[in-house]
């Protein structure tokens, strides 16, 4: 079996188990996104970094696609872009009640499912990158606080 068929056949089990087509992961991503831009902790962050949304929305999509189904569209580094971010636990819990509440609405269970484990995993990463950015080393179980800046 060549490699590009080894993919084709584990998203399609990945399809046949949790019934995430590409068609999901973009009602996903564009319900959830709309949710971020108009969230009153989230939104700004977002607005002040991304002028045009149509080509995030599609990066969104690949990301997503190899997430959750191996499909290997992705090819970035989203690591790099979220360290300068002015983030924290605080926003890395909201980003995924936002995510859960977009699945619950918009995935059946299982799907939902799939992709919320993969979401914890992806939230916790980044925030243990963006820590250590920022000069702050985790402990297990540990979250990051960002230091109120000292109005002078």
């Amino acid at each position: 079996m060549t490699p590009a068929e080894r993919r084709e056949q584990i998203v399609a089990d990945i399809t046949a188990r949790t019934g995430i087509t590409e068609a999901m992961i973009e009602r996903l991503v564009r319900s959830f996104y709309e949710r971020v831009r108009a969230d009153e902790m989230l939104g700004p962050i977002f607005d002040a970094r991304i002028r045009d949304w149509e080509p995030h929305l599609q990066q969104m999509c690949a990301f997503w696609s190899s997430v959750a189904l191996m499909s290997g569209r992705y090819h970035g580094a989203p690591m790099p872009k979220h360290l300068p971010l002015p983030v924290d636990a605080t926003h890395f819990d909201r980003w995924l009640a936002l995510f859960e509440a977009t699945a619950a609405e918009v995935c059946p269970p299982e799907a939902a499912a799939h992709f919320l484990e993969r979401a914890h995993r992806i939230a916790a990463s980044l925030e243990l990158g963006v820590a250590g950015a920022n000069g702050v080393l985790l402990g297990l179980g540990e979250r990051y606080r960002r230091k109120e800046e000292v109005a002078r």
